[in-house]
């Protein structure tokens, strides 16, 4: 297939699906091997670069999506509000994000405050799943994040997630499983959870930005 038709024919099919086609589905789709495919998306990306509809790879897979430079003028045309994460909702899915599969009860032990009603909004606006149960009495449930979540924030997958592993091990692991720790008075452990969730919240703002 000639490379102007190739194109015209990944172009459709990008702009009839409502989710990323991976590279493996647009070959099949077209018929012509992924390295020729994935040739013709750079093309393809290079393209939509200046324009107001941009081709970008995210959740395993390339989507059309607009420019975050258009945000504004969509959004009033379409008179539409953009979904808003409260710095509580940013701080429980950052810790989903992070540390998946993860229960409901980490969380809470955590953030030391109940989050049924932010756990409830996530799962009403896709950004978080139910992913199975905990083989513990009870079986509570485990959570983690959806493709949405990576659409979302314009993430290609989890492992584009910025590392705070020291972070994330010194407040997700059992205490038994770590060295002593030094004393430290209420103040000090308060600031220093207000500085981890300070820390990732803005990374995943930051992230939606771009």
């Amino acid at each position: 297939m000639e490379e102007n038709r190739l194109e015209m024919n990944i172009e459709a099919l990008l702009l009839v699906s409502r989710t990323p086609l991976s590279l493996q589905a647009i070959s099949k789709a077209v018929g012509v091997e992924q390295k020729t495919v994935k040739e013709a998306i750079e093309r393809l990306c290079e393209f939509y670069k200046t324009r107001g509809i941009n081709l970008e790879e995210v959740a395993g897979g390339w989507q059309l999506r607009t420019n975050p430079k258009c945000a504004e003028t969509i959004q009033k045309f379409l008179q539409a509000k953009p979904i808003k994460l409260t710095k509580q909702a940013l701080e429980t899915l950052s810790m989903i994000a992070y540390m998946q599969p993860v229960t409901k009860a980490k969380i809470e032990e955590i953030r030391g405050v109940d989050t049924s009603h932010i756990i409830k909004f996530l799962i009403e606006h896709g950004f978080i799943r139910i992913i199975g149960q905990k083989e513990v009495p009870g079986r509570p449930y485990l959570y983690g994040t959806t493709k949405f979540f990576l659409e979302f924030f314009g993430l290609k997958s989890l492992s584009d997630l910025p590392r705070l592993q020291e972070e994330i091990e010194l407040k997700g692991e059992d205490m038994e499983n770590l060295s002593e720790p030094e004393e430290t008075t209420q103040e000090e452990e308060e600031n220093k959870d207000s500085k981890f969730f300070e820390e990732i919240s803005s990374i995943i703002e930051e992230m939606k930005k771009t």
